[in-house]
């Protein structure tokens, strides 16, 4: 048997082996990344069924792309959209497409808030005409396109703004947002833990209107904690935190109708202690279904609200022993039925 083939492979690998232990690393090449190995990030299922699209990220160029791949070749067929290609936008950290997919909503900036939650500048892309536009100059929250995609909504300073697509400014729909005391849109510490449930407005079916849930948090009592960041000292947050059995914030629903420019605020009847765990519009746009949880969480309603006369009707109730799930699983098919 010749043993000579296999003798030099050893002593390749043994030498192999002997660099490597050799080689110096440099602080640069650890912490830029040169050693972290690849992945998927951020993938989303197009709308034809035969695409996917992945956030990447050039170390090289320090720039991010969102890539279209084939399903059936796994190859990347296209770049939707590159931040070296961008005036103003040297990356963007995330990016969620519009109804039509002829749009891309793209995140920069962002700093976390609680496990959810988050501020960031925002961007939208128009993948046909390629232009980038601003959405606010200020940090952020949850923005929404309207169906029409000719709007968007979203929370500044803990106030719901619509801004036109194209105009320079939003126009505010709420006006009494206040730090530890009121909350539009968004939801507080409680429901973001509890529900995973942050963005609390939504647009209806054609646009005309928005539903969303005010957070009066004023008599809610404030948790401190320290904070160890980059600086040599700790610094100190607060924020509202009721323990158990202490008051929650207290909510109220409200249906804002952009042709009058009125608000409505909704009465779902005689709940005493209760969250609203999740609103949607259905396929009606003057139809809103919301569910109503008790505090013990053991009784979910689920109420439509017509939003011509206001009126709420309970459609079903769902109750369990121990407690009842709170998901996104709620669809309605193009009949409205759900």
């Amino acid at each position: 048997m010749n043993r000579k083939p296999y003798l030099s492979l050893v002593f390749f690998f043994i030498i192999g082996a002997v660099i490597a232990q050799n080689k110096q690393f440099t602080l640069e090449e650890i912490w830029s990344g040169a050693f972290r190995s690849s992945y998927l990030t951020d993938i989303h299922s197009m709308k034809d069924g035969e695409h996917y699209t992945v956030y990447n990220f050039d170390r090289s160029t320090r720039s991010t792309s969102v890539d279209k791949y084939s399903y059936k070749t796994s190859q990347k067929v296209a770049t939707l959209i590159n931040s070296a290609d961008l005036d103003g936008l040297a990356y963007f950290q995330g990016y969620s497409f519009n109804n039509n997919e002829s749009k891309i909503l793209l995140s920069t900036d962002v700093q976390p808030i609680f496990r959810h939650s988050t501020y960031a500048k925002y961007y939208i892309y128009d993948i046909a005409s390629k232009g980038l536009e601003l959405v606010d100059a200020s940090p952020i929250q949850e923005p929404l396109l309207s169906p029409d995609n000719k709007k968007v909504a979203y929370v500044r300073d803990r106030n719901i703004v619509i801004k036109e697509l194209g105009q320079a400014n939003g126009v505010a729909i709420t006006s009494d947002g206040s730090d530890q005391k009121i909350i539009n849109g968004i939801t507080d510490w409680v429901y973001e833990e509890e529900f995973a449930f942050v963005r609390a407005f939504d647009w209806n079916k054609d646009g005309t209107k928005i539903a969303y849930i005010k957070f009066d948090e004023s008599n809610v009592n404030e948790f401190s904690m320290d904070v160890y960041g980059k600086d040599l000292y700790q610094t100190q947050t607060k924020f509202k935190y009721p323990k158990a059995g202490e008051g929650n914030a207290k909510i109220s629903l409200h249906i804002y109708d952009l042709k009058t420019k009125k608000t409505s605020q909704i009465n779902l009847g005689d709940y005493q202690d209760y969250y609203i765990p999740r609103i949607k519009w259905t396929n009606d746009a003057n139809l809103l279904s919301v569910q109503v949880l008790n505090r013990h969480q053991n009784k979910l309603d689920l109420i439509f609200v017509n939003a011509t006369t206001n009126e709420a009707k309970v459609i079903m109730t769902d109750t369990d022993k121990a407690y009842v799930d709170v998901t996104d699983n709620l669809t309605f098919l193009p009949d409205n039925s759900y």
